[in-house]
C-alpha cells in the first residue's frame, strides 16, 4: 500500500510549517558549493507546495531566510537572493495553475529592492487564489517579531488607543506578521537538527513537532506523507486530559 493511502484526509494539519534545513550539507556531500544545495532545494520546495495543495492543506509556511542568515558569507547571501528572485519569476505559473496565494512575513524591507519588487508582484498577482496560502518567511526572526509587537502595543497603550487591561492573546496575535494565519498544527524540520531556530515561537505553542534526518534537497512526497501520518497518530489535547477531548 502506498503511503498516501494511509493518510486520513479528514484529519490534515490546517497549517503546516517547515524549517527547510540541510541544503549546504547536501551540496558538500556532492562536492559542490553551498549555493548548489540551495538551488536544488528549490525543487523540493516546488514539489512540497504542489503536493500540499493537492492534499488539501490550507496553509503552508516555509522558513526561507532568517534574520540570522544575513550573517552568512556575502557570496552565499547574494546567491540566496538571486535564487529567490529567479524562483519567484519561474514559479508564478505554478502558483496560478494550482490556485495558490503567495504571502510573505518578516522584515521584508531588508531584502534587496529587486527581490522586494518581484515578491510584491507575485503576491499581488496571486492575491485572489484560494486553494492554499503559501507563506515565505524571509528575513524573519520570531524574537524580532515579538519585540515589534510589544513596541506597537506599548505605543497604543501610551496613546490611549487600547487599555492595558484588554491585552490578551488576540491582541498580541493582531500585531504579529502572521495576524491573518491560524496557529501552526505541524512543524517539520529536516536534516536531523532538533531546534526551532527562532521560527514562529508564538505560533507553534501547541504544534506537533516532527524531525527527520532527510536533507532538504532529498525531501520527497513520501517524507511529507510520513510526517503527516505521524501527526495523525498523535493525540492533541491542548492542555486537557484524554477523557475531556473524547
Amino acid at each position: 500500500m502506498n503511503l498516501i493511502d494511509s493518510i486520513d484526509h479528514s484529519n490534515l494539519p490546517k497549517h503546516l510549517a517547515i524549517i527547510m534545513d540541510g541544503n549546504g550539507r547536501w551540496a558538500k556531500q556532492q562536492g559542490f558549493l553551498r549555493a548548489f544545495g540551495h538551488e536544488n532545494g528549490t525543487k523540493s520546495v516546488k514539489k512540497t507546495i504542489t503536493t500540499c495543495a493537492k492534499l488539501g492543506i490550507e496553509y503552508l509556511t516555509l522558513y526561507a531566510f532568517s534574520t540570522e542568515n544575513w550573517n552568512r558569507p556575502k557570496m552565499e547571501v547574494e546567491a540566496l537572493m538571486k535564487i529567490l528572485i529567479n524562483s519567484l519569476k519561474k514559479e508564478l505559473v505554478t502558483l496560478q495553475e494550482n490556485n495558490i496565494r503567495l504571502n510573505a512575513i518578516g522584515n521584508l524591507d531588508k531584502l534587496p529592492k529587486n527581490a522586494q519588487k518581484e515578491l510584491l508582484d507575485v503576491i499581488d498577482k496571486t492575491k485572489n487564489n484560494t486553494r492554499l496560502t503559501l507563506t515565505l518567511a524571509l528575513s524573519y526572526g520570531s524574537r524580532e517579531e515579538l519585540v515589534n509587537a510589544v513596541r506597537q502595543i506599548s505605543d497604543k497603550v501610551k496613546n490611549n488607543i487600547i487599555s492595558i487591561d484588554t491585552i490578551d492573546d488576540s491582541i498580541i496575535n493582531e500585531h504579529l506578521y502572521t495576524q491573518n494565519l491560524p496557529d501552526v498544527d505541524l512543524l517539520i524540520r529536516t536534516s536531523g537538527e532538533h531546534r526551532i531556530s527562532n521560527f514562529l515561537l508564538w505560533q507553534i505553542a501547541y504544534a506537533e513537532l516532527y524531525f527527520t534526518n532527510v536533507l532538504w534537497p532529498d525531501f520527497k512526497d513520501e517524507d511529507l506523507y510520513e510526517a503527516i501520518i505521524s501527526y495523525q497518530k498523535r493525540e492533541r489535547r491542548f492542555g486537557k486530559t484524554s477523557e475531556q477531548i473524547k
